[in-house]
């Protein structure tokens, strides 16, 4: 009897890896989860299969940049490689400000790479095409990429785009030897991607967009060297809600964007032309009439909008929320008038009013009486910050 009543005894170490991990996922407190792996090094395994997010000390987002120098860990190949043998199972990594990194430290994800969906490579410089071809050899699963100031090709980028297909958030800012090449590979084999950001990079003129996705919804364009047809192709998808072209005033000229209101942009939200200096009525007159769905419209800086092109906003704007006008040199009390008699849902106009010296006092009174609903508001010039997947780097 006693011999059957021992049989009938099971211990916790007896319990299948199922339910261990069942009960680590259960745990509430972050010091039990951290506890769990002292217990054996059985339950240590379970506690390192079940990490999904690795980032270090060092990483940082774009506006940490800054203090990169002053990062408290050094993360060298060496150390990247256990880590990544002990978390085998990671969904999420961040390598940002890992900048002695080598192409051969990303080798380790050949072998633990294949359930991975982001990855952030943040001014990891010593990563080149070789070390993003381990990546799409690896991570067949990403979806996120950050590339933000690495050493890479279109060589790189065409052969990322080959291998992971469901690519959705790619982050190219800063990377100079991108081209149109690299953007085309990227929008012909990537049809489920989502945003793009890939400020400053001068080859790119736009055209590598023709024929995009219609899931292409945000692009971050700023400071590219865009050309008229690169303005037709970024648009050619037909879904982009959110796009920033700011200062573009050296390449384009004052008709250089109309193409924006051609008919391909009618789900367009959010649209940034600050610092277009150059940028003329006729695309103003053009977008205000092609894109009605516009909720914020930055055009700060933007000398050449004359009368008719703020006529065009009041008369064309229906669903227009924000709208920058800070030292817009040519908004006069005219123009003000119709922003006033338009734009009906308006709640908010950013306008720096000391700078605004073709406004008088009394068009600016007139215009806080009739529309008690907008508030005037002073700001800096700066790019509109949205919600967007690029907000995690």
């Amino acid at each position: 009897m006693e011999n059957c009543y021992k049989d009938c005894l099971t211990s916790i170490m007896q319990l299948p890896d199922d339910c261990l991990y069942f009960i680590f996922h259960w745990l509430d407190s972050a010091s039990d989860r951290e506890s769990f792996g002292l217990t054996c090094h059985r339950w240590l395994q379970i506690q390192n299969s079940s990490r999904r997010r690795l980032q270090f000390q060092c990483s940082f987002t774009k506006l940490d940049i800054p203090s990169l120098s002053q990062s408290s860990m050094k993360i060298d190949a060496f150390y990247l490689h256990r880590l990544l043998n002990r978390f085998q199972k990671l969904h999420y990594l961040s390598l940002s400000g890992c900048i002695e990194m080598p192409d051969f430290g990303l080798r380790q994800l050949l072998n633990y790479g294949s359930q991975l969906q982001t990855l952030h490579l943040h001014c990891c410089f010593g990563i080149t095409d070789h070390g993003i071809s381990l990546v799409a050899s690896g991570c067949p699963s990403l979806t996120i990429i950050s590339l933000y100031r690495c050493n890479v090709t279109d060589i790189g980028l065409k052969t990322l785009s080959e291998s992971c297909l469901a690519l959705k958030d790619v982050d190219l800012s800063y990377c100079s030897l991108i081209s149109d090449q690299g953007i085309r590979a990227l929008a012909k084999n990537c049809r489920h991607l989502r945003a793009v950001c890939m400020t400053n990079c001068r080859s790119v003129t736009g055209v590598g967009f023709m024929g995009c996705s219609q899931s292409l919804t945000f692009l971050e364009a700023n400071g590219c060297k865009l050309e008229p047809g690169g303005i037709m192709a970024i648009v050619s998808g037909g879904g982009l809600e959110y796009l920033n072209l700011s200062c573009l005033w050296w390449c384009i000229g004052r008709d250089g964007l109309t193409a924006i209101g051609a008919g391909f942009a009618t789900k367009l939200k959010v649209l940034d032309f600050r610092s277009c200096r150059t940028i003329g009525d006729n695309s103003i007159i053009a977008i205000a009439k092609g894109c009605p769905l516009l909720q914020e419209w930055n055009l700060a800086l933007c000398h050449e909008i004359t009368r008719a092109g703020w006529e065009a906003i009041g008369v064309n704007c229906h669903h227009l929320e924000k709208l920058h006008v800070n030292r817009c040199r040519n908004l006069c009390d005219e123009g003000l008038q119709a922003l006033r008699y338009g734009c009906k849902k308006l709640s908010v106009l950013y306008m720096s009013i000391s700078k605004s010296c073709n406004i008088s006092s009394t068009a600016l009174e007139i215009f806080r009486c009739s529309r008690g609903d907008v508030k005037i508001l002073e700001e800096e010039v700066m790019s509109i910050a949205p919600d967007s997947a690029f907000h995690v780097y």
